[in-house]
């Protein structure tokens, strides 16, 4: 203090330096039970500050997740960070007070890195859920699939993106773990280019999982036809693809395989989908009557869109003719039943109308008979 510093002020720094070191004598009793309170404290006012939020009026689905989810994890950094400050605050000749900040650091990095994660999850599923990919409204389905798989496929690349820097971090704190690496990596210049060999497939996986979240080529719910299996995709994750197939098998592809490989994808712009029906009959069989009983049989059917119905002959052989009829329905479920229950169905009529015109081998009798004649002769 300066000369000219009135005498209260004198007295009262003086015995706030006095607080002070009172306040952080070289003893764990104390430090503890102040890192105690104010672990009570903190826990206390996180309490209250949840239930004043959760009272709020104004609610957005959005700080609703972020509240469910980032609660436990907020708290654990905010206790954390709490007893950082108490122990840098204590002095540094205290026993292990060193390790002690050094521990407390650590673990507070990884409970930033786990609050991070539940961020990320929550606004996933926020997006996911205020994108319902169900209706009637095929456009509105489809747009909706389209966001649930961007943001799941991003919100899994970001998550493994929080943990590779969470652990970075956390591994910066130990001195002993930058002084392994560095002496690792002095010693062996290869051991960068066998990380990079062996985290190859990994990055890969990554980056082909953001190349679909951004082109779309696959989504949630799209039918496919994947190494000569079809089905749906049935989740994206950050390094596969569960294809579930209609025989409830599961195909898990990796995500690189649908950037290298060629795939079908049935309902990339839409779902409706064309199918078709052959029937092989006579020559002798008219095609009105089959054109007639397809248009009815699509009328009747509700799995048809009412969109296209038509009969054509497409075929012939020595033997029959080929009767094809292209059908359209909503989706390809629908149209694999449409298609069985046309075929069905003219099968049916067929053999009950024209059951002498279905497809049959012809002998020349005539021929025949001539022949055993000249053989008897003989």
């Amino acid at each position: 203090m300066t000369p000219s510093t009135p005498a209260f002020i004198d007295v009262w720094y003086t015995t706030l330096l006095g607080w002070s070191d009172a306040l952080y004598p070289a003893s764990w009793t104390i430090i503890c039970a102040e890192i105690a309170a104010a672990v009570l404290a903190v826990m206390l006012t996180h309490r209250i500050g949840l239930i004043v939020l959760r009272r709020m009026p104004v609610r957005l689905p959005l700080s609703r997740r972020l509240l469910e989810y980032a609660s436990s994890s907020g708290r654990a950094v905010l206790v954390l960070y709490v007893t950082l400050m108490i122990l840098h605050a204590a002095p540094d000749e205290l026993h292990r007070i060193a390790m002690a900040r050094r521990v407390d650091l650590l673990v507070l990095v990884l409970a930033a890195t786990w609050l991070c994660l539940r961020c990320v999850r929550a606004i996933t599923d926020t997006i996911v859920d205020e994108n319902p990919a169900t209706g009637a409204d095929i456009a509105r389905g489809t747009q909706a699939r389209r966001i649930q798989t961007q943001a799941r496929v991003l919100g899994q690349s970001a998550s493994a993106l929080v943990i590779l820097v969470g652990l970075g971090l956390a591994f910066s704190t130990m001195p002993l773990m930058r002084q392994i690496g560095a002496t690792f990596l002095a010693s062996a210049g290869v051991a960068g280019l066998v990380v990079g060999f062996a985290a190859k497939p990994v990055l890969g996986n990554l980056l082909a999982g953001m190349q679909l979240a951004m082109t779309q080529a696959i989504r949630l719910g799209d039918v496919v036809i994947v190494e000569q299996e079809w089905g749906w995709i049935d989740e994206i994750t950050g390094t596969y693809v569960v294809v579930k197939i209609w025989d409830e098998r599961r195909l898990v592809v990796p995500l690189q395989w649908f950037i290298e490989h060629p795939f079908q994808n049935w309902t990339r712009n839409q779902t409706a989908i064309l199918g078709t029906v052959f029937l092989w009959v006579d020559y002798r069989m008219p095609v009105e009557p089959v054109r007639r009983e397809a248009e009815r049989i699509c009328r009747n059917a509700p799995e048809w869109n009412q969109v296209l119905c038509v009969t054509h002959v497409t075929d012939a052989t020595e033997h029959a003719m080929q009767l094809r009829v292209l059908l359209s329905a909503g989706d390809a479920g629908r149209s694999w039943e449409l298609r069985c229950r046309m075929r069905e169905g003219l099968l049916d009529f067929i053999q009950r109308e024209y059951p002498q015109f279905l497809p049959r081998v012809r002998t020349d009798v005539e021929r025949v008979v001539a022949a055993d004649a000249r053989h008897a002769a003989g």
